[in-house]
């Protein structure tokens, strides 16, 4: 059993900029519809609200993909593909996508050219300082900077959650992405509209009734 100074919930939004979900530039990376990708954004706000109206914390991640950033092997798979860096500090395409924003008081942490967000400065601290122990994702992409970050969390021992239609995946059918991350860490994939599910601890999960967490049963549509 988690100890009580263990037992809070943070909503973690992930790198929902404007590089990624909305332009030219998204829309020609995304192998999908494009809407999936508002729909995203449109989700995403909602559940930040929730999330506030609840009293839960909301985290904020952000990515930027500076060359200065870069490791060597990131340059050189970018150089190779002929790939233009993504969401660089200071830009537009680094900026959250609008409507969201994060509130007077929330944190926002950056990645710089990584995707797990536990590499962030401060993270880690900011979440154990806080007494979190569950974390909720929101955000992008679910298999690459969503799952980087939930595998790090569930094998620092946070519980896991992610918010099934407040994410997409890149390169991997959304349920493929979706049903792993049930089956290696154990999470809980449900729609961001279930509120009472994703933000209470996973054990205190048995004192009520669970919504179907079946990923293929989650929304994708256009918000």
């Amino acid at each position: 059993m988690t100890p009580a100074a263990h037992r809070g919930t943070a909503l973690v939004v992930v790198d929902v900029q404007n590089d990624f979900c909305t332009g030219p530039l998204a829309a020609s990376r995304y192998p999908g519809d494009p809407a999936a990708l508002r729909s995203v954004v449109a989700h995403t706000v909602r559940a930040v609200a929730a999330a506030r109206d609840h009293g839960t914390e909301v985290v904020f991640v952000r990515f930027t993909g500076d060359p200065d950033h870069q490791g060597a092997a990131w340059r050189r798979r970018d150089e190779r593909r002929g790939r233009p860096p993504k969401c660089l500090e200071g830009s537009w395409g680094a900026e959250f996508a609008a409507p969201l924003e994060p509130a007077p008081g929330e944190r926002v942490f950056t990645k710089r050219a990584c995707f797990d967000a536990f590499l962030c400065a401060g993270f880690e601290e900011h979440l154990a300082g806080r007494g979190t122990g569950h974390l909720a994702f929101a955000g992008l992409f679910t298999d690459v900077c969503v799952d980087s970050t939930a595998r790090t969390a569930f094998q620092k021992g946070f519980h896991i959650t992610v918010l099934g239609d407040c994410t997409t995946a890149l390169h991997t059918p959304d349920e493929q992405i979706l049903g792993f991350m049930r089956r290696l860490y154990g999470a809980r994939i449900t729609p961001y509209e279930h509120t009472a599910v994703w933000t209470r601890h996973p054990e205190e999960e048995e004192a009520c009734p669970q919504p179907s967490t079946n990923p293929t049963a989650l929304s994708k549509a256009s918000a």
